[in-house]
């Protein structure tokens, strides 16, 4: 089998889907299933739905096209603010938009016209984590320009937490933003129907024994794929962390001396000559480097570790089982390594024990909003 691959296991996530859908709805919380850090795969976003995501989102249009291309029809978010240059794309693929600036909304809102449809809106709101969103004193003013435009609707307000600056939500946070909604609520008159909350770092403050307030939907991507807590780095429990593995090719391996990164001079000769320091050890090369993915996002096994890489090599050391070229090295990944491998050109995806239950394309969910078809 051809490499590098990830080989994707789509019954861990179905199954980190259910598990996490269970937890949340005793919470009052729905689950958006995110396919950005893999580039809106079509199968993954269906066992993201048969797991009971009620819908998808995603960061790029070029994503969210690749989802209608391969027939989706559930409701799909583009959760990045909309570029201008897009907005058409936007209106034509995405039921609902996240929006942090008026113009764009102002464009959106031109676009629907001339397509004789209605842009759903979410705002974002800065609470913290200082990317993108509306200052909190600036949320009703917006939101009772949205509401007075043409071709848009006003459906809710979103936060985002713990992706630039680090900042995770605490109880005190939350509760800030919930009650953002029932303020926006009496300037602008339309219900808050969405109250997202957040992404995979909010699940502590989710599942925690305080309230909720009017949060009703979490984004998850990581969570679900990964199965870890992003702020901790720690498994969620009864989650699979091995959804994904990522397949290298052993290309060379050797007995290499390592020298010393100085060159000297032998006063006899006046060549240059490099001095040994240590004893020969056995040095392997694996088929992906630093343009393939975050090699420090990489988990090796047991009794390997990595030397080195450059954009296509890495170098690794096995303490263990000598490695044998043609090998097949199997890795583990963060989120970031992960996001990286998936837009890599050269990297195959292959579906890997899910017992063939439904060929992509196959599926459909009772509603007419949560189709996979």
């Amino acid at each position: 089998m051809t490499t590098p691959r990830v080989e994707v296991d789509l019954s861990k996530i179905r199954h980190n889907v259910e598990c996490l859908v269970r937890r949340l709805s005793l919470r009052g919380i729905s689950v958006t299933g995110v396919t950005k850090a893999v580039r809106g795969n079509p199968s993954i976003a269906r066992a993201m739905l048969e797991g009971g995501a009620t819908d998808l989102a995603d960061a790029r249009v070029s994503n969210v096209e690749r989802l209608r291309k391969a027939g989706a029809r559930c409701v799909v978010s583009l959760i990045r603010t909309p570029m201008l240059s897009q907005v058409d794309q936007v209106v034509r693929s995405c039921d609902i938009s996240y929006n942090s600036e008026v113009e764009v909304i102002e464009q959106l809102a031109v676009a629907s016209c001339r397509a004789k449809t209605i842009q759903k809106i979410v705002l974002m709101v800065e609470m913290g984590d200082l990317r993108e969103g509306l200052m909190p004193e600036d949320l009703g003013a917006v939101a009772q320009k949205v509401v007075e435009m043409h071709g848009v609707e006003l459906k809710g307000i979103a936060a985002n937490f713990a992706c630039l600056s680090g900042v995770s939500p605490d109880v005190a946070t939350m509760q800030n933003f919930s009650d953002l909604s029932t303020e926006t609520e009496a300037v602008c008159g339309p219900f808050m129907e969405i109250v997202s909350g957040g992404n995979s770092s909010n699940l502590q403050w989710a599942l925690g024994p305080w309230s909720t307030g009017r949060v009703n939907n979490l984004r998850l991507g990581e969570a679900i794929l990964l199965g870890r807590d992003p702020i901790s780095g720690d498994q969620i429990g009864g989650l699979f962390t091995d959804a994904f593995t990522l397949v290298s090719e052993v290309i060379e391996t050797k007995v290499k001396t390592a020298h010393s990164p100085v060159a000297l001079v032998d006063p006899t000769s006046r060549l240059p000559r490099l001095r040994p320091i240590c004893d020969p050890i056995i040095r392997s090369i694996i088929s992906i480097g630093r343009q393939d993915t975050d090699i420090d996002g990489l988990t090796f096994p047991p009794g390997m570790t990595c030397t080195g890489a450059t954009s296509d090599h890495t170098v690794v050391r096995s303490t263990l089982t000598p490695l044998r070229l043609g090998n097949e090295v199997r890795l583990q990944m963060n989120y970031s390594a992960l996001t990286r491998i998936m837009s890599a050109p050269d990297t195959t995806t292959v579906f890997v024990g899910d017992g063939n239950r439904t060929r992509v394309g196959s599926i459909k969910r009772s509603g007419p909003s949560l189709q996979l078809v």
